[in-house]
């Protein structure tokens, strides 16, 4: 298991996610995006090939900070027109048997209580196929859909996302037991409600009071990812991600970034092995070099600039506003003087020293190392491994340029031959997302998880957990 390359499908319920300007491609059919069929025929393609998991990105915003408003965003369909992610994951979960789902949903601005049971609902739809996400949202356009002037500050929305996650774990460890639900129709009891308890949850941001809605799901807590860069964002991942997106701008950097990541779990009480690390990759695959690179040469003709500037503008700044010699970090200074605050999503895109002109002409590139490759299959598999073992990644978020084209000639060209290599898997061997990631077994987050010091009600507060306590001792 820990030889093969993770591979998850890098997915929006939208019709330009990262690759912006393709959806005009003659190939492409992402005007399809609010088919069900098309989320349906994606699913079955990615089983078919052996996927882990298709992995459903999202925002709650539109991206409004380039050319003073949404309207480049709007007419490139960069992240918009957007669906919701979760509602699509029912239909491909009863089209499939194996392949699991991950999706985004953010901590900042709707209550846990209606999460929670959105999400265990979904695992219990895809009998333990899901997986969540955890985001803050950093976009402003997204505090002001949601009643607020501006954002959050980083730090602060850091703050609601730990106590978010204390509630949800209160819900879906602690609140029903294993045995809740007894169905003795002769009795006439469906569920013993002495085995079912309410969490009253009294905190800085939340109260929730209980019971849980839902019955207990067979992972209970959903596989649990993010893709905090900041150090808070670390920290929060290494306490809770089991899965987390590393990001780094050369071979080297990775590196270091996923030991810092397994160094911090560590520090949390927890394994370095407990948490998988992932990136995404750029993959372009043909019959042969000369094919790939004709299709590089396509996409890179297609892609929209206009595109990749209205979702640069996601992190403050303006880039179009400024001389290309001008340093992002100066900018970020003038912006914070001028009462802007867009200096933690500024320094989450743009490295130190970074100058505008740098910054476009990183943004506006999808060619850029260290992962990307176009090539033959042979090729491609020896850049992912290369890739993995230099870097300690455990697998990779493929980036779309075509649907279904990208992951069609990735099964078909890449997916033997990193079989032939034993780097990828030849069958489905585990039913959930967690045994996916962690072997047989492994439904349940382990004992070291945060989330575990709810299991039977314990560390609840209120009367659900002197309940609890006193059954244990008793």
């Amino acid at each position: 298991m820990s030889d093969y390359i993770g591979l998850n499908l890098f997915e929006m319920n939208t019709v330009g996610h990262i690759s912006h300007g393709l959806w005009v491609h003659p190939e492409n059919t992402r005007h399809r995006y609010a088919d069900l069929d098309f989320w349906v025929e994606q699913a079955k393609l990615l089983e078919e090939g052996l996927f882990d998991a298709v992995f459903l990105a999202d925002v709650i915003g539109a991206y409004d900070g380039y050319r003073g408003g949404p309207e480049t965003a709007i007419r490139e369909a960069v992240q918009i027109p957007s669906n919701d992610p979760l509602l699509v994951i029912p239909a491909m979960a009863a089209a499939t048997t194996h392949l699991a789902f991950a999706a985004t949903f953010s901590t900042t601005y709707e209550p846990p209580f209606a999460f929670a049971r959105r999400a265990s609902t979904l695992d219990h739809l895809t009998k333990g196929r899901f997986g969540w996400n955890v985001v803050t949202s950093y976009l402003p356009n997204a505090a002001r859909n949601f009643g607020l002037d501006d954002e959050i500050g980083h730090d602060d929305r850091y703050g609601i996302a730990e106590e978010y996650l204390q509630v949800l774990y209160k819900l879906w460890e602690g609140s029903w037991d294993d045995d809740a639900v007894v169905v003795d129709r002769g009795r006439r009891v469906y569920t013993d409600p002495e085995k079912v308890r309410a969490i009253d949850h009294v905190g800085e941001h939340f109260r929730v009071a209980g019971p849980h809605l839902a019955e207990p799901s067979i992972q209970r807590t959903p596989v649990i990812f993010q893709a905090g860069s900041s150090d808070r964002g670390r920290e929060f991942a290494a306490q809770h991600a089991e899965g987390v997106f590393v990001g780094g701008r050369s071979l080297e950097v990775y590196r270091e970034n996923v030991a810092d990541i397994r160094r911090r779990a560590v520090n949390h009480g927890r394994r370095a092995d407990d948490v998988k690390t992932y990136a995404s990759a750029v993959v372009i695959v043909g019959r042969d070099t000369a094919e790939a690179q004709e299709k590089a040469s396509e996409f890179r003709r297609l892609s929209s600039a206009e595109g990749y500037l209205a979702h640069a503008g996601g992190s403050g700044i303006d880039l179009a506003a400024y001389s290309r010699e001008a340093v992002i970090d100066d900018v970020l200074a003038a912006e914070a003087r001028a009462g802007r605050d867009s200096g933690q999503s500024g320094r989450r895109f743009h490295a130190p020293g970074t100058t505008v002109g740098e910054a476009l002409d990183a943004v506006t590139a999808f060619d850029r190392n260290p992962f990307f490759v176009a090539g033959s299959a042979v090729e491609v598999a020896d850049a992912l491994e290369r890739w993995t073992d230099e870097t300690g990644l455990d697998g990779f978020n493929l980036r779309q340029f075509l649907t279904p084209g990208t992951a069609e000639d990735f099964i078909e060209h890449v997916v033997p031959e990193l079989q032939r290599r034993g780097r990828y898997r030849t069958r489905y061997e585990e039913s959930t997302f967690r045994e996916r990631l962690f072997g047989a077994g492994a439904r349940r987050v382990p004992e070291r998880h945060p989330a575990a010091r709810y299991r039977g009600g314990a560390n609840l507060g209120g009367a659900g957990a002197d309940e609890a306590e006193q059954r244990a001792a008793g």
